[in-house]
């Protein structure tokens, strides 16, 4: 069997979109090195490493650039490459696959949060790209999503049939589950500018307006007034050029209002190969999202041994189990309750933090590859 991948998320890690992709395509060559697999690239894509060996890559050529550029690629450069490999099945890792193709698609959906959060479809572009991969999706031959609650999501909200919607989990990757590397540890904590710091709680992610980074930081309100400047708030992810729009709300701004300047690090952009350093550090890692399609963050942050504050929603809850101190996604008087309870509390720390490393060990890509192959094999 031949799986010709769409690769334009390969080089970008910090995406979940390749994050999934980079996983996912790893798991299938160790899983079933017996078959072939293609992966298909835009001309951004210039540097791939971890590509895992024999796969195969065809690069295609492009006029257009941005969104026009995207668009092209997933409905006529993809499909074309798929034809010319001729791959028994065309696999689309995000939520872009082709109007045609002449492979069976398999298309995986992550999430419908431009059907389920008004702010991202404004504008007619994004209109007009969400009907779009609304459409396609329809005609894909299965989906595949990463958890029961997207799953529902995508059947309610693009209305294909529940059959065709198969769901498999995502993993910390194996680099998380490694025993500690203090050395790494204490290397990692100079870089970003944290060995002055015995405690601090981590935020790593976007600032997009559904990641809810505003309960969290006025969760700090609680936190800095018991705890003063002793535990600092520690941000970590790419921040947007522009702050102050309906996808990203002014952060900045928001923080001088409430006064936790003080207690606020942002730390930017984090190295793929430093996160597990960087959740081993942290006393506490908070996850505030309100919508997520499976939640990456708080599962390799439990892999790593870190206690994890969440919010009760989306799908959220059926990853983590009884593992991490859940909250309603509007109470921030609650949330800044649990961090402290987490910090202040020795004992409640440990359990949260054995029942995570227990948890994050029922998730793995083996099984995620498993899981996909049944599917492709289903269509040929």
């Amino acid at each position: 069997m031949h799986i010709a991948f769409n690769g334009w998320f390969w080089d970008q890690p910090h995406t979940g979109s390749g994050q999934y992709l980079r996983g996912l395509l790893t798991a299938l060559v160790q899983r079933a090195p017996q078959h072939r697999y293609s992966l298909v690239v835009p001309p951004h894509a210039r540097t791939l490493d971890h590509l895992p060996p024999d796969v195969d890559v065809l690069p295609v050529r492009m006029r257009l650039g941005g969104h026009l550029g995207k668009v092209w690629f997933e409905q006529r450069a993809f499909p074309r490459a798929v034809g010319r490999l001729g791959a028994d099945v065309a696999h689309v890792p995000y939520w872009g696959p082709p109007l045609r193709s002449p492979a069976p698609v398999v298309c995986s959906v992550l999430d419908v949060i431009p059907l389920v959060i008004p702010a991202y479809r404004q504008g007619v572009r994004n209109r007009l790209y969400t009907s779009l991969v609304v459409a396609a999706a329809r005609g894909a031959a299965r989906l595949l999503t990463i958890s029961e609650d997207a799953r529902r999501d995508i059947v309610r909200h693009i209305r294909v049939p529940a059959e065709r919607v198969a769901v498999t989990y995502l993993a910390a990757d194996r680099a998380f589950h490694h025993e500690p590397d203090r050395e790494r540890d204490r290397a990692v904590s100079a870089r970003y500018g944290l060995d002055d710091l015995d405690d601090f709680v981590l935020y790593l992610g976007s600032y997009v307006a559904h990641k809810n980074v505003r309960l969290l930081l006025a969760a700090y309100t609680y936190v800095a007034q018991a705890l003063g400047q002793d535990v600092p708030l520690v941000l970590a992810g790419h921040t947007p050029a522009t702050w102050g729009t309906p996808r990203f709300p002014d952060l900045p701004a928001y923080i001088d209002e409430i006064g936790v300047g003080d207690v606020v690090r942002w730390i930017g952009p984090v190295d793929e190969a430093d996160k597990p350093s960087l959740y081993r550090l942290a006393s506490v890692f908070v996850f505030p999202s309100r919508y997520e399609g499976f939640g990456l963050g708080p599962l390799e942050a439990m892999a790593c041994g870190t206690p994890v504050v969440g919010c009760e929603a989306s799908s959220v809850p059926e990853v983590v189990g009884d593992a991490a101190f859940l909250v309603d996604p509007a109470d921030s008087r609650a949330m800044g309750g649990a961090i402290l309870s987490l910090i202040t509390q020795p004992d409640l720390a440990g359990t949260m933090r054995n029942r995570g490393l227990a948890r994050a060990r029922d998730f793995s890509w083996r099984q995620t590859a498993e899981g996909t192959l049944a599917v492709y094999e289903s269509l040929v």
